[in-house]
């Protein structure tokens, strides 16, 4: 443990997940494997590209949420889908360095391609059996919030 996962857990500081996720059996799969975890999180849902933005931007309901430190993001999202999110993501200069991860059904080559060329920091398609599904989820957890360093927000100074 380096970096800023050794400050997180030093300091108590809890990990921010935001979960784009429109099918709530995967949503509940994925808060109930992140609750397990080994990380302290704080893992907020929103279920299409709309409320996606509007969180990011600290809109309406979302007024006062915390920034996330890493985003799960679904590509096949009503309202907006989530290329447009991750399009509007990495163009935005106050939002860009969030890492995003794409956790979809897609296995389409196309999609993979688009959403590298949109600066996706990886692609991860979701296993449709129900240990694999968890076992993604720890292994996003492992990586993305133990061993990465991810950049540190401004509230953390």
């Amino acid at each position: 443990m380096t970096g800023e996962t050794l400050l997180i857990r030093k300091m108590g500081k809890v990990a921010e997940i935001l979960l784009v996720e429109d099918n709530p059996g995967d949503a509940r799969l994925t808060v109930e494997a992140f609750a397990d975890g080994r990380v302290k999180n704080n893992l907020n849902v929103v279920s299409d590209g709309v409320e996606a933005m509007r969180y990011l931007r600290n809109e309406g309901e979302f007024a006062g949420k915390p920034m996330p430190d890493i985003i799960l993001l679904d590509l096949n999202l009503p309202r907006k889908d989530g290329r447009e999110v991750l399009a509007e993501v990495k163009a935005d200069e106050d939002l860009r360095k969030i890492p995003i991860v794409i956790l979809t059904t897609s296995r389409a080559e196309e999609d993979i391609l688009r959403t590298y060329d949109l600066h996706a920091n990886c692609y991860i398609t979701k296993p449709v059996e129900l240990d694999s599904f968890i076992n993604v989820v720890r292994t996003i957890e492992d990586f993305w919030l133990t061993l990465v360093r991810l950049p540190r927000s401004e509230e953390d100074g």
